[in-house]
């Protein structure tokens, strides 16, 4: 049992009581006042459990996809309650949306790098309410004042008599105690684990082979199911030749669902050898016609619709015309899939009044709300056994193959594993979607930005996820990060949606920034060039009220080398965003570009603000991880139709940025502030406008579209 305290930002929610010999403590991730004016009726908490052995389980409402999250936020109790990082076990939380939804999205979710803000204030309160609770225990059983003890290293000690007691000894005292309200959080100065490199937690496991991911489900009579879905969304599947596919060794069942047929098998490779005998015919629907070219089309076409406003700061129409010089440019950005390393699969066992589900998601709930919908059951007869997640970048957050899963599942009476391929996994995503700019700034004599016009021309993602989040039609994502760290005086921005329902739309590794920071980066490039002046310096000029912004660029410029001529064919580009609560980011990548158009990047430099920084390490591999990712897209990325079908299959036509291609990626740190911003996901953003003005650098060529294509 936990009873809820009222809370003020600075306050904490928590109970206590005797559960299994322990101190069980509840944890608020929000302000409640905040999180009922965002979404209600969500209230969401986490719980820690102290056992008599000294260890602390802390079950975990976010997932770990390769993030460290599973450092980071245990590295906030460890903290607080004076033990080692070592100390605490990790158990995924439950799917269960009133007690462990991220409080800004409302849902129980792991994404738009949110989880470290979110947890940063309760997760240390947590772990100091603990902390107190305990030195109460211990000077109760000394009948000593509490001021005169504290807490080391999973000891209450008492300084003035040097008596020792272990947390263990003391849990079951301090969970009959009445759970304290505000209590002090430890000053920054003081903190032992925060701010310093910690390894990972999960690097032994997953060094080891012995983490276990969502594809190593094992479950005793599982059998393993290789699947072909219809290749044109909105298709149906017509008929099924699977006379040469039952005659493989091993194969136990052909399922039939709509869009879908799955073998089911006792192992893998006698699943997939006999999908591949299968002789389909599907009825392609709505959809046959579907073409990348004809939406490319749709979408410039759609540029001159009516926007809705999303900024509008001072007169920019009267502003444009009268500009001492101008610039106007279209960006044009492709589909791209996600293509996480491990692809995508779901365990399920389904019962008359029951269903169990094991897989690696970023959203629990919303897995099991596929799963009870699609069976006909009440959502607290569907179980969800999460895992760790090999990849995602957003993909995990959908729930498609989850509703697959099931619908095959419940014609079998054995668990099943289905496992989806590589090609399956591509050619059925959620896909970023493409997206059409119109930009237009006036200068004025000096050079300076007098004016700025953004038309934001594509599909509403976050329509189908959060439709509240939509108002007047207006999406935020959709228009997130579209002035960059900038301030003009004369500002319009407007969004165009623009819907083509012939392929799926989700969230890509950076959200709304991915687009809208390789627009306004790129266009702030052309706009130095028309003024005549350095693009670092220009950016200076532009953003000399930010001091934080001054100092990444000032930190930039000296790390990288700018300035500093390089060979001919060669140059250095820089991009600068901010976003994710507050992160600025700024990217220096030097490039080569071959005789024949081919772009090699040599050298990144990063230079991030993050905030408060709880484990430099991470937020090192962060960077460099989501500028790989982002490298990927920017050289190679594109997801094309032809007749309705995705036309990449795999890694050999949808290519990443391989081990001998990969640039040295150097990550500098400045810390500001009292709390952390996000991470996870900015790196993704902006390495692809800095390859882009690092091409123009080299070659005088500009690039307004990716992937970049010189040839």
């Amino acid at each position: 049992m936990t009873a809820a305290l009222d809370l003020t930002r600075r306050s904490f929610l928590s109970a206590a009581a005797a559960a299994g010999g322990g101190l069980l403590l509840g944890v608020s991730l929000a302000d409640p006042a905040s999180a009922e004016a965002m979404i209600k009726p969500f209230a969401p908490n986490a719980f820690i459990r102290m056992a008599t052995d000294g260890s602390v389980t802390l079950i975990m409402p976010y997932v770990e996809m390769g993030q460290g999250t599973y450092t980071s936020v245990p590295m906030l109790i460890a903290e607080e309650l004076e033990i080692s990082l070592s100390s605490v076990v990790l158990e995924h939380a439950p799917a269960d949306e009133n007690t462990y939804a991220n409080p800004i999205m409302g849902r129980q979710e792991t994404d738009g790098s949110l989880s470290m803000r979110v947890a940063w204030e309760p997760m240390r309160r947590a772990g100091a309410t603990a902390r107190v609770m305990l030195i109460q225990a211990a000077a109760a059983r000394w009948k000593v004042d509490a001021a005169q003890c504290h807490a080391e290293d999973g000891y209450v000690i008492h300084q003035a008599s040097g008596r020792r007691a272990i947390y263990g000894d003391l849990v079951q005292a301090a969970a009959r105690l009445p759970v304290p309200e505000n209590v002090p959080l430890k000053d920054i100065s003081s903190f032992k684990l925060i701010g310093t490199p910690q390894k990972r937690l999960d690097a032994p496991a997953k060094v080891k082979g012995t983490a276990q991911y969502g594809i190593d489900m094992k479950v005793p009579g599982m059998k393993i199911a290789a699947v072909s879905a219809s290749p044109v969304l909105g298709g149906r599947l017509q008929s099924v030749d699977d006379v040469e596919a039952r005659k493989v060794a091993g194969v136990r069942e052909i399922i039939r669902i709509d869009d879908a047929v799955a073998v089911i098998a006792d192992h893998w490779a006698a699943a997939k050898k006999a999908l591949d005998l299968l002789v389909i015919q599907w009825d392609d629907g709505p959809n046959a016609g579907f073409s990348t070219e004809q939406h490319k089309q749709n979408l410039e076409n759609a540029v001159n619709a009516e926007g809705v406003v999303a900024v509008s700061i001072g007169d920019e129409r009267t502003a444009f015309p009268n500009a001492a010089s101008k610039v106007e440019a279209d960006y044009r950005l492709p589909i791209l899939a996600h293509a996480p390393m491990e692809p995508l699969n779901c365990t399920v066992h389904v019962n008359d009044d029951r269903c169990d589900v094991w897989l690696g998601t970023q959203a629990s709930t919303r897995a099991q709300v596929a799963a009870a919908t699609a069976l006909g059951l009440p959502v607290e007869k569907v179980a969800i056994h999460n895992q760790y997640l090999g990849g995602s970048f957003g993909r995990r957050a959908e729930a498609d193959n989850v509703t697959q899963a099931v619908l095959i599942g419940r014609q079998l009476d054995y668990p099943v594993k289905i496992i989806w391929s590589r090609e399956e996994d591509i050619q059925h995503d959620f896909y970023r979607p493409a997206y059409f700019n119109r930009l237009r700034a006036g200068l004025d004599a000096s050079g300076r930005i007098s004016s700025w016009s953004h038309r934001v021309v594509g599909p509403s993602p976050l329509a189908r996820w959060l439709p509240a989040a939509v108002q007047n039609g207006l999406d935020p994502d959709a228009v997130t990060s579209t002035l960059g760290p900038y301030k003009f005086e004369n500002v319009h921005v407007d969004y165009v949606r623009y819907e083509d329902h012939s392929f799926q739309t989700g969230f890509w590794r950076g959200v709304g920034t991915t687009h809208n920071v390789f627009i306004v980066e790129s266009f702030i490039d052309e706009l130095a060039a028309k003024a005549g002046i350095d693009p670092l310096e220009y950016r200076r000029q532009h953003v000399d009220a930010e001091p934080r912004a001054l100092a990444v660029l000032e930190a930039a410029q000296r790390l990288s080398d700018w300035g500093k001529p390089l060979p001919a064919g060669s140059g250095r580009g820089i991009s600068l965003l901010r976003d994710f609560g507050g992160t600025i980011l700024a990217h220096i990548a030097e490039v080569t570009v071959g005789e024949n158009g081919a772009v090699r990047v040599t050298k990144v430099t990063c230079v991030v603000d993050c905030g408060r920084i709880i484990n430099p390490d991470t937020v090192k591999a962060q960077i460099q991880g989501g500028t790989i990712f982002g490298l990927s897209a920017a050289l190679y990325g594109e997801i094309t139709f032809t007749n309705g079908r995705v036309d990449q299959t795999n890694f050999d036509t949808y290519s990443a940025v391989r081990m001998d291609e990969a640039p040295i990626v150097t990550v500098h740190l400045i810390q500001s502030g009292d709390a952390p911003f996000g991470v996870g996901e900015s790196g993704t953003s902006g390495i692809g406008p800095a390859v882009a003005n690092a091409v123009f650098a080299a070659t005088g060529k500009r690039v307004r579209q990716l992937p970049i294509a010189l040839g």
